[in-house]
């Protein structure tokens, strides 16, 4: 045994298995078992397991290594069984519970998974995995007061841990508490959290709170990280335009359209927008333009395209046929814009008419 065992410890999980083997006794089969796991080969270590089990039903070790293999391959209908049979065997341990509450939500039986949870948080409230599980759940299915209950209960054990720390810091922001939220996500980041996330998450808290230069430097930090600069780019582009810094804001929305290969119908906009507060109508249309270009189910471009078309051209004609196009391409216009258009088209033939007589 002590040879097996000393295979096993080094990794050498292949010969250790062969010695295992010429071996009698329970451990030498869980060893097996874990060796094949080990080796990545789950068709015989759940076989392993399953005949460890078979022998002998109260091989509770054995049932709780195999539940948390199947569980860890995605195979959660099979671990279930094992793990509502741990549950009643030993109601005492909240580690059994917290599995078969994983498993239940894995399976969408969303009651059935907070139940087990709150089992295991009730068993021991240090339990720091099953209280983020329950945490997370809870803010995913719209209950952020009693995610913040349970994160927090969590926080009394683990003041820095940096799993509940993110998401309470994601709680407030998704509530719009930006204040704590920035305060969380900086914490974080004197911990050592340095994520490109937690930066972009950072720099737009701090702009909605109109803190500009402490966006800037969360985005100037993100932007280090090579695969986020465009992202980065981008932030800061929302950054200088909140602040009407629009020259700066131009320049970053285009590096981050560079940077980036995915559609940019926002980005796009967001440039027609600040070329139409600086005066330029023709260089907001050409990037109204390329938005609707991006994604034309959006009406709103197309629309904003025609008001920069009725202010550029002098010919009403030229004029007319953007509006009369607007309500062709979208003849379920949201009824404040369709009024606007077919105001603005009445008009427009009316000018024709009076100029053609």
């Amino acid at each position: 045994m002590q040879t097996a065992d000393s295979l096993y410890t080094i990794g050498n999980y292949t010969a250790a298995i062969n010695t295992y083997a010429g071996l009698k006794g329970e451990k030498a089969k869980l060893q097996i078992a874990r060796a094949y796991a080990a080796l990545g080969n789950t068709e015989k270590a759940v076989v392993a397991y399953q005949s460890i089990i078979t022998q002998d039903s109260t091989q509770t070790i054995a049932m709780f290594e195999l539940g948390k293999l199947l569980a860890a391959k995605n195979k959660a209908s099979s671990a279930l069984p094992l793990f509502v049979r741990l549950t009643v065997d030993d109601q005492s341990n909240a580690g059994f519970f917290y599995h078969l509450g994983k498993i239940q939500l894995a399976l969408g039986n969303l009651n059935l998974g907070k139940k087990a949870l709150q089992e295991a948080i009730d068993k021991d409230k240090t339990h720091l995995k099953a209280i983020f599980v329950m945490a997370k759940h809870l803010f995913t299915q719209g209950e952020p007061s009693n995610a913040k209950k349970i994160i927090n209960l969590g926080l009394q054990t683990a003041p820095k841990d940096v799993a509940l720390l993110n998401l309470k810091a994601l709680v407030y922001f998704e509530n719009g508490n930006y204040k704590e939220a920035a305060g969380l996500f900086n914490e974080l980041i004197v911990l050592g959290e340095k994520k490109p996330f937690i930066f972009k998450k950072l720099g737009f808290a701090q702009n909605a709170l109109w803190e500009t230069q402490k966006a800037v430097e969360a985005y100037r930090q993100m932007a280090k990280f090579p695969d986020y600069t465009g992202d980065a780019y981008l932030g800061l582009g929302a950054v200088y335009l909140k602040a009407k810094q629009l020259d700066s804001a131009a320049y970053y929305y285009k590096e981050g359209i560079k940077e980036n290969t995915v559609s940019f119908s926002k980005e796009y906009a967001s440039l027609g927008h600040i070329y139409k507060l600086k005066g330029n109508l023709k260089k907001a249309m050409d990037h109204y333009t390329l938005a609707w270009e991006e994604d034309r189910t959006n009406p709103y471009f197309y629309y904003q395209i025609c008001t920069l078309a009725d202010a550029y051209y002098k010919d009403p004609k030229t004029k007319l046929g953007y509006y009369e196009r607007l309500l062709e391409y979208y003849p379920e216009l949201v009824p404040y814009i369709k009024e606007r258009a077919k105001i603005r088209i009445t008009e427009l033939k009316e000018e024709i008419h009076f100029a053609a007589n």
